[in-house]
């Protein structure tokens, strides 16, 4: 299996870095209900320790992400960008936010001047680069904007965005010998030719157009772009593997080029660029750019961008709070729509994912970059919550990749390319979860036809065996222990589209294959535990904290402490498969009450250690919850309430891992609500325990969702109660359809547990 740790060789140890108040920190007013929601937003908070985001420039899920770069070498800069480097290498269009693969990097361009140190023949991110230092001082990163100081070439750059398009403004000194570099092999390059092809051709003497397709993480993966710049350039130079092409050419062709654009400026003379992109082609490119930039407006640009995402970040009001946990809370909202991102053209083309170009109705948008494993767990629950008017539009476009993809039902997508990262195919709970919960204009039955083939038919990556032994063995498949515990769980979506789709044969099937996960429990150990296709367990002895027990990998990202909790949907029979609640509530203490020492062949994802529990990776993040189901809610909420306040900061380092396209912030601001989707295709949300005392969610068509808590205290995090619209509201969970119409949960506090 492709993973994405795999695939990322290199982890960068890093030296701590001493992070200075500087411009990626506003100062904010300790007010109530700041009137700009955008002044929360610290974008710096994830550039560093392992959180693996970017500062720069974007519009709420759109096409461009225009920031810099910083490397492209190793696992921390799988976003171009790390908070402790010193120097930049450019400003590149496209970034992926969180995650634990390097990709896009998307035509690169940087500025200098008399220092140019340009050495053709310098591979991508070496030392003899054209690097230009910084400071951390001279930054501004705000959302929709975002400027920095290249101290070597004394240029000033800034940036913004539309959706399409990004725009350029930078302020060089007095230069005979000011240049742009156009880098069309920026990438991993550690990578194997890592462009198929790659072209640019100069327009007239403004403008430069081009294309590259990509063997990097999504295999065959196609941008095209269209930019213009707002003075005549006076020459330039293509580069054909580190050799100049000197025969007058105004196009050039190959697998690594480069371009250098020559200009003599003036003191504190401003140049634009503006680039559209697209997946499409050129002329694409081109529309999108005309029809999204047609001016040289830098600051309406960069003030269309501020307005959208403050209107986006509006959809959630919090009265009163620490200002730390405001900041964490609206830069994990705003972490939560950079993906996934547009990846249509304004005249309804896409490119698919079986690389046809299509054309899409009016009104209807195509997306990219759906970091599934990740995400279904909080950022797709968050979404039918907060964003319903997206949900539609979001599942259709997965409905659409199942049914175009040669690889079948989505995994990990990326700009019409499949990248076939991680296990599971959990685009199924995503669909399921809409279709659950009501949202209309998705066609069931076309929905469910490609998710049934996978589940009931494929032979993908061990389901052969899943369905005929009732899990993976590990002697034919690695990360067995994990497959089967993932393959239960898309079962049990499956179920639900089948259900919903009239199918009951089918629903009836999968929800008992959904219960294959009993088959790996081991009594012995009291762990899910490898397991060889003739029946006999793995490991002799058994070390649960091992990633590696038959002699190859058995889990994914995860030990047997992890995975066996990997259970959302039949949480009564895992606990009756353990011995029942007090044998289960004595595991989970185990669980979080372990020592955090891990091997040394763990992934680095596995972090935000607390105990075994690994808050830094997914798999962990519904299992403090888990009290909830054997009666010890108390439990859940003081967990919760501890990781809440020790796995996130408003550092860069704050994040226990890869933000992973939103899931890390998603928990938080979920969580923070007092609210999570154990399972998200119940159509119900957990009780845990609310952050901030009042709190006002847009759920759509003008309704609010207003979620109080009333305390004892300022330490009260004990639930004594609830009520919903005034009335007593019974158990520790509540439905979607309640929520979504708006009203007002409120949360009974104390200091200590309830007695009943």
């Amino acid at each position: 299996m492709v993973s994405r740790r795999t695939f990322v060789g290199a982890l960068s140890a890093g030296a701590a870095a001493v992070y200075a108040r500087s411009a990626f920190a506003l100062p904010v007013a300790k007010s109530e209900g700041a009137a700009d929601h955008t002044k929360w937003v610290k974008l710096a908070i994830g550039t560093g320790g392992h959180g693996h985001t970017f500062p720069g420039a974007t519009v709420p899920f759109g096409a461009v992400q225009l920031s810099p770069d910083t490397g492209a070498s190793d696992w921390d800069h799988c976003s171009g960008y790390h908070y402790n480097d010193d120097s930049i290498l450019g400003f590149s269009h496209t970034h992926l936010s969180g995650t634990g693969c390097i990709d896009m990097l998307d035509v690169l361009l940087m500025p200098a001047t008399d220092d140019f140190k340009f050495d053709p023949k310098a591979g991508v991110d070496a030392k003899t680069s054209y690097r230009s230092k910084f400071s951390h001082a001279d930054e501004v990163a705000v959302p929709g904007y975002y400027k920095v100081f290249l101290k070597d070439s004394k240029v000033t750059a800034e940036l913004t965005a539309t959706e399409r398009t990004g725009m350029h403004r930078y302020t060089f000194p007095k230069s005979d010998k000011s240049v742009f570099l156009l880098d069309m092999m920026h990438t991993d390059p550690h990578q194997k030719d890592p462009v198929r092809w790659a072209s640019l051709t100069v327009v007239g003497n403004d403008s430069i157009v081009g294309a590259r397709c990509m063997d990097v993480w999504g295999k065959g993966r196609q941008i095209h772009f269209a930019m213009k710049f707002s003075k005549p350039f006076t020459s330039v130079d293509f580069y054909d593997d580190g050799v100049l092409v000197d025969d007058g050419s105004k196009v050039v062709k190959g697998k690594a080029l480069r371009a250098v654009i020559h200009y003599k400026t003036t003191e504190k003379e401003t140049i634009l660029v503006k680039t559209g992109i697209s997946g499409v082609s050129i002329d694409g490119a081109k529309a999108n750019l005309a029809a999204e930039a047609p001016g040289w407006d830098f600051n309406g640009t960069r003030a269309a961008a501020h307005a959208m995402w403050q209107k986006a970040l509006t959809r959630v009001d919090i009265a009163g709070g620490d200002e730390k946990y405001l900041e964490i809370y609206y830069t994990g909202l705003y972490h939560m729509m950079v993906a996934p991102t547009l990846f249509d053209d304004v005249d309804g083309k896409y490119r698919g994912m079986d690389d046809k170009v299509h054309q899409m109705a009016k009104g209807e948008h195509n997306f990219s970059t759906f970091s599934l494993w990740d995400t279904y767990r909080a950022l797709h629950p968050m979404y039918t919550l907060m964003m319903s008017e997206r949900v539609p539009a979001l599942v259709n476009c997965l409905i659409r990749m199942a049914n175009e993809s040669p690889q079948g039902v989505p995994i990990w997508p990326l700009q019409g390319a499949e990248t076939l990262c991680m296990d599971g195919y959990h685009s199924a709970p995503v669909v399921a979860e809409a279709v659950a919960k009501g949202f209309q204009g998705i066609d069931v039955k076309a929905a469910y036809e490609p998710f049934k083939k996978r589940a009931l038919s494929d032979d993908y990556r061990g389901l052969g065996e899943y369905r005929k032994y009732g899990y993976v063995p590990c002697d034919t498949e690695d990360e067995s222990g994990s497959k089967t515990m993932d393959y239960a769980y898309d079962d049990r979506a499956v179920a639900a589209l089948a259900k919903a789709a009239g199918e009951t044969a089918d629903y009836e099937l999968l929800m008992k294959q959904s219960k294959n996960f009993v088959n790996l429990y081991d009594k012995e150990t009291g762990f899910i535990r490898p397991r060889y296709a003739d029946g006999h367990w793995a490991g002799h002895p058994f070390n649960p904290k091992s990633i590696n027990i038959s002699g190859k990998r058995d889990y994914t990202e995860a030990n047997a402490w992890q995975t066996t909790f990997l259970v959302q949907h039949n949480i009564p029979l895992l606990i009756e498969t353990m011995g029942g609640n007090e044998k289960f509530i004595e595991k989970l203490d185990a669980l979080f009450n372990q020592s955090s020492d891990l091997p040394p062949d763990m992934p680095p994802d596995v972090a935000g250690m607390v105990g075994q529990y690994a808050h830094g990776n997914e798999p962990s993040h519904h299992i403090a919850y888990m009290y909830n189901y054997a009666g010890a809610p108390e439990k859940t909420q003081s967990r919760i309430r501890s990781l809440l306040e020790t796995q996130y900061d408003n550092k860069p380092d704050g994040m226990a891992g890869n933000e992973d396209c939103g899931q890390m912030s998603a928990w938080f601001c979920m969580s923070a609500l007092g609210l999570y989707a154990v399972d998200p295709v119940s159509a119900m949300y957990d009780f845990g325990t609310p952050l901030f005392d009042k709190v006002s969610v847009s759920v759509g068509e003008g309704k609010k969702l207003v979620v109080e808590a009333k305390r004892e205290s300022a330490k009260s995090m004990y639930l004594h109660g609830v009520t919903w619209n005034g009335a007593s509201h019974a158990g520790l969970q509540i439905a979607h359809a309640q929520l979504a119409q708006g009203g007002t949960l409120v949360f009974q506090l104390g200091d200590a547990p309830a007695k009943a």
